[in-house]
Formats: structure tokens, sequence, C-alpha cells
């Protein structure tokens, strides 16, 4: 079982973002394709890292090869590339992890954090799969990327991230995902109500209003549509700056708190006053509530 995302460091709760592969550190992800980064920001969970993910370390729910409704062995099969194209495989829907209706709040919030930190570093691409990594001259949708391979777009980020963690599954399509307030899950069998929450008149506002695993959408003010999504942080995020921090996969154009560039794709990045995440934000999806 390829569960090398997820390899536990059951004394740390530290998620140095950007430099895990060369400290200890509570996830590691593999090598992803992109330039160095190190990144200033980090996450400090409340909670043992063990709890929060040794099942996906332990059990097929972390095969990445299990992450489709189609057997691995037809993701990259014509067969799939006439019925799926440059999206490629799409996601099974997860059932609910163990004991999931006995859990806090908080360990639903941070689970779902330390899930997609997991990802940090992938691409950005307009995949259904972040670990779907199509062959050369496969049908690509072009991105600031440049090239195919491993990686996720920020609604289907945002969709993979709650489905693995715990059996919600939004749908992919960022329009959809932003509207649709009845989510499935969690597991194929349930749906959730999530609550809306409308932008606040001033960004404290909106800061002291969300909480942690928050879903963020970003309205594209031109053609007056939403257009991005994001997974807020929250309390657990640390800067040295004392930004907020949100977690999205997203084109290059956001510095960070050293006024680095941070790249393309996977990454946790401040969400300040003046920034396109505030003055385009338009509201807020809430799955998990008290």
């Amino acid at each position: 079982m390829n569960n090398h995302r997820f390899k536990i460091a059951s004394q740390v709760v530290l998620v140095v973002v950007g430099v895990l592969a060369s400290k200890v550190s509570a996830l590691e992800p593999p090598k992803a394709k992109g330039p160095a980064y190190q990144s200033p920001y980090s996450v400090r969970f409340t909670l043992p890292i063990s709890d929060l993910v040794a099942d996906i370390k332990t059990s097929q729910r972390g095969n990445f090869r299990d992450e489709s409704t189609i057997p691995f062995q037809e993701w990259y099969s014509d067969r799939s590339r006439s019925r799926y194209g440059s999206w490629g495989p799409p996601s099974k829907h997860y059932p609910p992890p163990d004991g999931l209706a006995k859990r806090s709040l908080a360990w639903k919030q941070e689970r779902v954090i330390a899930v997609a930190l997991a990802y940090q570093g992938y691409g950005y691409q307009h995949h259904h799969l972040p670990d779907w990594d199509p062959p050369a001259g496969w049908p690509w949708k072009e991105t600031r990327a440049g090239a195919n391979g491993k990686g996720v777009d920020c609604s289907n980020f945002t969709a993979f991230v709650y489905n693995l963690a715990l059996g919600f599954k939004p749908t992919g399509a960022i329009k959809d995902q932003a509207e649709k307030s009845d989510i499935a899950g969690p597991g194929p069998d349930a749906v959730t109500r999530a609550k809306r929450i409308d932008k606040p008149a001033t960004y404290a506002d909106l800061v002291h209003t969300l909480h942690t695993g928050d879903l963020l959408f970003i309205r594209r003010s031109k053609v007056n549509e939403i257009s991005h999504v994001v997974l807020w942080i929250g309390a657990i995020g640390h800067s040295p700056d004392e930004t907020p921090l949100i977690i999205d996969s997203h084109g290059e154009g956001v510095d960070d708190c050293n006024g680095v560039l941070i790249p393309s794709g996977v990454y946790l990045r401040p969400f300040r006053e003046r920034s396109w995440y505030f003055r385009e934000a338009d509201h807020a999806l809430r799955i998990l509530n008290d």
C-alpha cells in the first residue's frame, strides 16, 4: 500500500510547510514537481497528528491508487482518455472514517487541514484527482504549471480533501460548490446541510467569523462570478507577521511575508486585508457545524 504522504511522527504536532523533507514533521509528502520553495508559514495542531491521520496511513483509505471510481489499471487507458479527457478519472465517494460521530468538532476541523497539507507542493492542474499523472501526449487544459502532471485545481482540491478526510463530497465544479449547501456525506448515503456565511463588512469581522475548515469563495469581479475557493486555516495557523492563513490550489501571484513569490499549486498563503482574497471574497460555507 502506497501511503507515503502520511508518514507519522507521533511526537510532533507542528507542520512546517515547504521544508518538510528536511525537518522532522507530522506529514511527509512525496517530492512534488515544481520549484523548490521554503514557506515561512506553519500549522500548529492542538491534537496529536497520529490521532488525526493514523487511519489514512494504515488503511486502504490512504492508497492513491484507490482514489477513483474506476480501477487504477484503467486510469491511463484509451477508454479513460476518450471518456474523461484532460480532467482524468473521477473521484470515488469515501465512507466516513470509523468513529466519526463520536469525534469532536476540533478533531474534524484539524483532520481536514492535516489532509490538505499532505498535498502541499502539488501543481495547479485541472484534474479531479491530485495523484493523477497523465503521460506525455495526454489531453491537457493549459495552466501556469507549464506542463501536464500531478495536481488539482481549487474546487477539486477542497472537494477531494473533505472527501478523503471525512467522507463529505462536495461537487468539484466551482460555481456549483459555492451554491450547493446540501453536501453529500458523510459517506455516500447521507446529506449534510452546510451553513452559508455572507461576507461581513470589515476584514476583522470576516477573520473573527470564519472557523478552521470553512470554505471561502472568491468572486472574479470582471465577469461577476465565483472563480476560486480556499480552505480557512484559523487559529492553528502560524505566520511570522500574524497574518491569517488559507490553503488553496492557486496560480502564481501571491508573495509570502518574506516577499518571495509562492509557486503555483497547493500551498499555505496569507489572507491579507488588501489582497484579492479579501477584496473579492463573496461568502463562505461551513460544512462542520457544532
